[in-house]
C-alpha cells in the first residue's frame, strides 16, 4: 500500500508538467531550460526571465557547467526550448555537449543564443552549425561612431544604437517598435550556404567589427550591412533558433535605459530592448507564425463521399483547413497565396485555394486527362511561418469500355472512312461481277 501511495504522489506531481509539454494541440514550448555562467543573471536580466513566466512558461535556470545537466531521460526530452546565456562556458556539465545541443534542434526544439566579446569556442561552434559566424578574433566588438547612444561616457561608440529591424509582423508583431534597439557585444555574419538564416536586426552602414582599445593596423573583416545584430533561423522541422552576439541586450540594464541616437533630436525614455526581444521571443517559442492543416477532403462535385479513384475528366472538389496558434488557441489563418498541386511526377494541376475568411481553403477543378497515380500536394512556406507540406494519394483510372458514348463525335471522320470503303468495295464489286 505504501509503494502505492507512493506512486500515485509522484504521478500527481509529474501530471502538470505533462499536460504542459510541446504538443501538437498546444504548440507553444512550456518547460525551458536557462543555462548561465553566474546565478548572478537572475537578477540582472530579471524582467526579461519574468516576462517569459508571466506567460506561461516554466523556466530551469541552472548553471552550465552543473554536473548533473541533461536534456532528455529514457529517451524522452525534458525541455521543449534551450536559453544559452552562458558565453564563456569552454564546456558544459553532464551529459550535454555541442552534439546533445544539435540533437536538440534536430529534434524538432528551440534555441536561444546569446553571447558576448568572452564567447567561447564551444558557443561560437553551436551558432555556426546554426549557420552564424561570429568574428574569429576574440577581441574584437561591434563600434559605430555614426549610430552610437549619447549617454555612452567612455567614447569608445560599443554601445550602439540600431532601428534597422525586419520587415515582418509575424516575427515582431503587428505593433511597430517605437524606439530603437541598445546592442552591445559581437559582430556576425551569416553562412551565404545557409538559405534558411535571416537577419532580424542589422548594424549600420558605419558600423565595424573591431578591438576599441587599439588602432586598426588591417581593415575589419566585418563592416556595414554585413553585419547582423540579431539573426534567426527557422529549420525544415520548423524548430527555431535565435542568435544575437549581444548578452546585455537582455538586461534589466538595457530594457530600463533611455535611447538617444547621435545627431538626432529625438530621445526616447525607454529603450525598444524589452518590446523587441519579447516579440521575438513570442516567435522563437511558437506563440506566432505556427500553421496546422487538418481535414483535407476531396470528392466530385456535387458528392460528399471520399471516392477510392477518380475517372479522367471528373470534376472534383478539394478542401483544406488552416489554423495559427495565438499562444492560447488555434485561430483560422487567412492568406490568399496557399496552393494545391494535383501530382505525378510534376505538378498536372496548380490551383490557388480560396478561403472563407474562418480557416477553410477550397478549390475545383477538372481531372486531367492522364491516368495513374496521383497526388493532392499543399507545400506552404512562407517567411516566418511554420512550413506546411502535406499529401494525399489516390489513382486516376481512364475511361471503362462500357463508360464511352456509343458514338463518338470526335470518330465521325472515321465513321466516314469506314462505311465510305465498304461502300466503294461493294460498287467496285459489282461492277467487276457483272460487266460484260
Amino acid at each position: 500500500m505504501a509503494k502505492v501511495s507512493i506512486f500515485k504522489a509522484v504521478i500527481t506531481l509529474l501530471l502538470p508538467l505533462v499536460c504542459l509539454s510541446f504538443s501538437p494541440e498546444e504548440p507553444t514550448d512550456r518547460r525551458i531550460l536557462v543555462l548561465v555562467d553566474d546565478f548572478s543573471l537572475k537578477s540582472s536580466h530579471s524582467i526579461f526571465f519574468n516576462s517569459l513566466r508571466s506567460r506561461g512558461f516554466l523556466l530551469d535556470i541552472k548553471l552550465a557547467e552543473d554536473p548533473a545537466l541533461s536534456l532528455q531521460r529514457y529517451g524522452q526530452y525534458l525541455y521543449d526550448a534551450l536559453v544559452l546565456f552562458s558565453p564563456s562556458t569552454d564546456r558544459f556539465g553532464g551529459s550535454l555537449d555541442l552534439a546533445a545541443v544539435l540533437d536538440f534542434v534536430d529534434s524538432g526544439h528551440d534555441l536561444i543564443i546569446a553571447v558576448d566579446a568572452s564567447a567561447s569556442d564551444l558557443i561560437k561552434n553551436i551558432a555556426t552549425e546554426c549557420g552564424v559566424d561570429f568574428d574569429e578574433d576574440p577581441s574584437t566588438v561591434v563600434v559605430d561612431h555614426g549610430s552610437y547612444a549619447v549617454s555612452e561616457s567612455d567614447g569608445d561608440h560599443t554601445l550602439i544604437v540600431s532601428n534597422d529591424f525586419i520587415r515582418s509582423d509575424v516575427m515582431l508583431g503587428e505593433t511597430e517598435i517605437q524606439a530603437p534597439v541598445l546592442f552591445e557585444g559581437i559582430a556576425h555574419s551569416l553562412n551565404a550556404e545557409n538559405s534558411l538564416v535571416l537577419k532580424v536586426l542589422s548594424a549600420s552602414p558605419s558600423a565595424y567589427s573591431a578591438d576599441p582599445s587599439s588602432k586598426l593596423s588591417s581593415p575589419p573583416t566585418l563592416i556595414g550591412s554585413a553585419i547582423s545584430l540579431v539573426s534567426v533561423v527557422q529549420a525544415r522541422n520548423n524548430a527555431r533558433i535565435m542568435v544575437t552576439g549581444s548578452l546585455a541586450m537582455f538586461s534589466n540594464r538595457l530594457f530600463r535605459s533611455g535611447v538617444q541616437k547621435a545627431g538626432s533630436p529625438n530621445k526616447y525614455p525607454k529603450s525598444g530592448n524589452e518590446q523587441f526581444v519579447t516579440e521575438l521571443s513570442k516567435w522563437v517559442f511558437h506563440e506566432r507564425g505556427h500553421l496546422k492543416a487538418v481535414n483535407v477532403t476531396h470528392h466530385k462535385v456535387g458528392e460528399t463521399d471520399e471516392p477510392l479513384s477518380y475517372r479522367i475528366n471528373d470534376d472534383l472538389d478539394f478542401s483544406v483547413e488552416i489554423y495559427e496558434w495565438s499562444g492560447k488557441s488555434w485561430e483560422p489563418y487567412v492568406a490568399n497565396d496557399v496552393q494545391v498541386q494535383f501530382y505525378m511526377m510534376s505538378p498536372y494541376v496548380l490551383k490557388s485555394l480560396s478561403t472563407d475568411q474562418k480557416g477553410l481553403y477550397h478549390a475545383s477543378f477538372k481531372v486531367p486527362d492522364v491516368y495513374g497515380v496521383f497526388q493532392f500536394k499543399v507545400e506552404y512556406h512562407k517567411l516566418g511561418y511554420t512550413s506546411i507540406s502535406l499529401s494525399k494519394q489516390i489513382p486516376v483510372r481512364p475511361f471503362r469500355h462500357n463508360e464511352y458514348e456509343r458514338f463518338i463525335t470526335t470518330a465521325f471522320p472515321y465513321y466516314g472512312a469506314s462505311f465510305t470503303t465498304m461502300a466503294g468495295f461493294f460498287i467496285f464489286s459489282f461492277v467487276y461481277l457483272y460487266q460484260k
